[in-house]
């Protein structure tokens, strides 16, 4: 049974011809076989197909209106332009999201402009103590200037730049493509330019027509105190030189910190130990400990256990960008037992432990931790 074009493509037969064509334009999208797999969806495609090439053309919409498909006089046809394949179905998608404007528009090319230059990056490693108090580096940077020679135009002294023939100066090339939906212009850049719309015939010796050169430069960079693994910096108009007298780029400089022997740290916290004999645990006294300030007088309260965390307030990382405010240094303590003692300490150990026992009969406290040492070194 003959299908009725208008109700194939929903639309009424008083539809004007936009409306024909964008019912047809969203139905095809889809039933397209590219994108709907389901069956009969190729078949259906095809119906639509025929029906706006009828309906899209004058003289065909009127004998379909007076004589149906009968009027037609070819029966059943094809798809539109003798085929409607991928490649033009890519088209309409390019139609819709740009490359393409509608015959006739007049979308204009434009010059290529200056252009800033291309960001640099640079891997810098830096000390402990250069990151927690901040320091000054000179480092060489690789990076493209401006050629003196043309002063960027890459152009040979006395010459300049002139309108490439291939655009005529607009630096876009345009190809007319016939589709379902009319014709479409497609906007390409200029290959002969490259989208600039002006060649040089006459390039710079110098830059070779690029109007830049690369040079190693020494800069020196400040690193702020507190900076961490990861940290970026940002040193602007450092980068290269832009192109027809656009923006330097900048320098972006990404740290890396090395180990520290003693010390590790946790964002503005800053962790280390340190290793006090059982007497020292037992009996209490000052210790030297390091810090990231220099050396330290710690105190050791008497009897201290193995594992303790003491805090020292405000001795840890600085803040980036206020290296008043510090993070705090924990220190844990460790308690060192001899493998070896003389006899006489062993002596003393042992007495010590009897009038311990003596005292509160059993063994906890100090007491424990003294006769328990003493355990160890018998036999």
């Amino acid at each position: 049974m003959a299908k009725d074009f208008y109700e194939l493509l929903s639309v009424s037969r008083d539809a004007s011809p936009e409306d024909i064509k964008r019912a047809y334009r969203k139905l095809a999208l889809k039933y397209h076989p590219d994108v709907n797999k389901e069956p009969g969806a190729e078949d259906h495609f095809k119906d639509l197909s025929r029906a706006y090439e009828v309906l899209s053309d004058a003289d065909q919409r009127a004998n379909y209106d007076r004589y149906g498909e009968a009027g037609l006089g070819g029966g059943q046809g094809g798809v539109p332009g003798g085929g409607f394949g991928a490649s033009d179905f890519s088209d309409i998608f390019e139609s819709f999201f740009g490359g393409f404007t509608g015959a006739g528009s007049a979308t204009s090319g434009r010059r290529g402009g200056p252009s800033r230059g291309e960001d640099l990056r640079f891997d810098l490693t830096l000390d402990f103590k250069e990151a927690v108090f901040g320091c000054e580096k000179e480092i060489n940077i690789a990076h493209l200037i401006t050629c003196d020679t043309c002063r960027g135009s890459g152009t040979r002294p006395g010459s300049g730049p002139v309108t490439c023939r291939t655009c005529t100066g607009s630096g876009q090339v345009r190809t007319a493509r016939r589709t379902p939906f009319g014709v479409f212009t497609q906007v390409a850049a200029c290959p002969t330019c490259a989208g600039r719309g002006e060649v040089i015939e006459n390039p710079c010796s110098t830059c070779s027509g690029q109007g830049r050169v690369q040079k190693t430069n020494a800069i020196k960079v400040t690193i702020p105190p507190g900076v961490d693994a990861g940290n970026r910096l940002r040193v602007s108009n450092e980068g290269d030189a832009g192109t027809r007298g656009g923006p330097r780029g900048d320098l972006y400089i990404y740290l890396g910190i090395r180990n520290h022997p003693i010390f590790r740290r946790e964002g503005q916290s800053v962790y280390s130990t340190v290793q006090i004999s059982y007497l020292q645990a037992i009996l209490g006294g000052d210790v030297s400990v390091e810090t990231v300030d220099g050396p330290h007088t710690l105190m050791i309260h008497a009897g201290t256990q193995p594992g303790t965390i003491i805090t020292l307030d405000g001795k840890g990382i600085p803040r980036v960008g206020n290296p008043m405010r510090r993070g705090d240094h924990f220190i844990e303590v460790q308690v060192m037992i001899p493998t070896k003692i003389s006899g006489e300490e062993r002596e003393s150990l042992e007495k010590l432990a009897r009038i311990r026992n003596e005292k509160t009969g059993k063994k906890e406290g100090i007491e424990g931790i003294i006769d328990g040492i003493g355990s160890f070194f018998k036999g």
